[in-house]
């Protein structure tokens, strides 16, 4: 599959051209390919299970704090769902009745499958444990030099830090 990014005449194309780049991404390399490994007794119409579990995963990327919303921000949505390799969004109502389905033993093969997915795609699985992970938290409000890289203002809430306080 071949995507390109670039203007239209058109007045909107997606909101979501960064996720569909990813989606492309995940589809080339099979990411979700460890889905295809559980074992279902559904029935599919015009959407697999499989199909469905990806679209959720897609939901949750998207930033659909729940299924209700999927209607609403995905189902317009076209041109991404051609970069999941499908025609348009489930409905909502198809997504949670999929997900009300599962049996045990497919909420088991779903963590299974979703730990395959977190480990393929996890830096920090690669990270040589060896030495330090270094983590830099900076929580103090302090101002910074005027030449610290990618540096800006920020809110805090409270208290103010008095200039000579440190």
């Amino acid at each position: 599959m071949t995507l390109e990014f670039g203007q239209t005449d058109e007045f909107v194309n997606t909101q979501y051209a960064p996720l569909a780049a990813l989606l492309a991404h995940y589809q080339q390399n099979q990411v979700f390919k460890p889905l295809h490994g559980m074992q279902f007794a559904m029935k599919s119409r015009d959407f697999t299970p499989y199909d469905k579990l990806e679209q959720v995963m897609v939901s949750i990327l998207a930033g659909c704090q729940t299924l209700s919303e999927v209607n609403q921000k995905l189902k317009p949505e076209w041109r991404l769902a051609l970069a999941g390799g499908w025609s348009r969004f489930a409905d909502q109502s198809g997504l949670s009745r999929t997900l009300d389905a599962l049996t045990l033993m497919n909420i088991e093969q779903l963590r299974q499958a979703g730990t395959e997915i977190w480990h393929a795609c996890s830096q920090t699985i690669r990270h040589d444990w060896r030495g330090y992970l270094w983590l830099d938290f900076d929580l103090s409000g302090l101002p910074c030099g005027k030449r610290a890289e990618a540096s800006q203002k920020g809110y805090f809430n409270g208290k103010k830090t008095v200039r000579d306080a440190n």
